[in-house]
């Protein structure tokens, strides 16, 4: 007996444990961070009380993001993926959907409705530490919670706030800020993985405001390998994984259910994360 439930925050392990098992490489507190931006859009295929299967349709108002779309490889090939699917999809329709898919998967995901805008590309490297950080770079608190969430909207489709006041305050997490003459003109994040550590987002104003941002941000990784997930035909972010000597690790086809949303992506210089957008 197959069926398909709402996963609880626990659950999340589960979710999470599948992800880092097809090389993901998620976040430490990924699962309970995914989890508060929508509570109701996780979900797990359980097979006779078993879980199986999994996938994410998180809902950012008239906006949605399905990730971690994951069946355990032993039940692969057997019917369970598309029930799940389809109970994601049911869950954000009528509203504008993004995805990162595998590139096996782009058929499929067409057959499904989804139009190919370009590629997201996750590159890792070494950067080494400095000793000169810019006096606008400063550490977020509280009271800068207004202003991220406002420059965020500015680089990603819909406002969301829950989700992005538990990234830039977790422990485990380093957000950083460009704040100059009163206002925010650069954000970034990095958080601890499973193997190394990610930077995401990384959202700036300029190149040179994105790099100071990305060399604060990867002196919290202490020489440990770093990731960062950039758009393809972002030229100023493919310049600065390429000056860094950065390594392509693998990519995703960026795909949307309908029109590309209309965000300042030139200035996204790395995306969130390849399961929430």
């Amino acid at each position: 007996m197959y069926t398909i439930v709402n996963a609880s925050k626990a659950e999340m392990d589960f979710m999470i444990g599948l992800a880092k098992g097809e090389g993901w490489n998620p976040g430490l507190s990924d699962g309970k961070l995914f989890y508060d931006a929508d509570p109701k859009g996780f979900f797990i295929g359980k097979l006779d009380g078993e879980p199986i299967s999994c996938i994410s349709g998180v809902k950012y108002g008239d906006y949605g993001f399905v990730g971690l779309y994951i069946v355990k490889p032993q039940y692969r090939g057997q019917g369970y993926g598309i029930p799940i699917w389809q109970e994601a999809m049911n869950y954000l329709r009528d509203i504008n959907i993004g995805l990162d898919g595998v590139p096996a998967q782009i058929d499929n995901y067409r057959e499904s409705g989804f139009m190919l805008y370009n590629g997201s590309l996750r590159f890792a490297g070494k950067i080494a530490l400095m000793e000169n950080i810019s006096q606008y770079i400063i550490p977020v608190n509280e009271s800068h919670l207004n202003e991220i969430i406002a420059y965020d909207t500015l680089h990603f489709p819909a406002k969301r706030e829950a989700f992005i006041k538990g990234w830039v305050m977790s422990d485990g997490h380093h957000a950083l800020l460009w704040h100059e003459d009163g206002a925010v003109r650069g954000m970034g994040v990095i958080r601890k993985c499973f193997e190394g550590y990610k930077v995401g987002p990384l959202f700036a104003d300029t190149p040179e405001i994105s790099e100071a941002l990305f060399l604060a941000l990867a002196q919290y990784a202490q020489g440990e390998t770093l990731y960062l997930d950039i758009i393809e035909g972002n030229e100023n972010a493919q310049k600065l994984v390429e000056k860094y000597q950065m390594n392509k690790m693998f990519e995703c086809a960026r795909m949307y259910s309908k029109a590309k949303p209309e965000v300042h992506w030139d200035n996204v210089y790395g995306i969130t994360t390849f399961e929430l957008g």
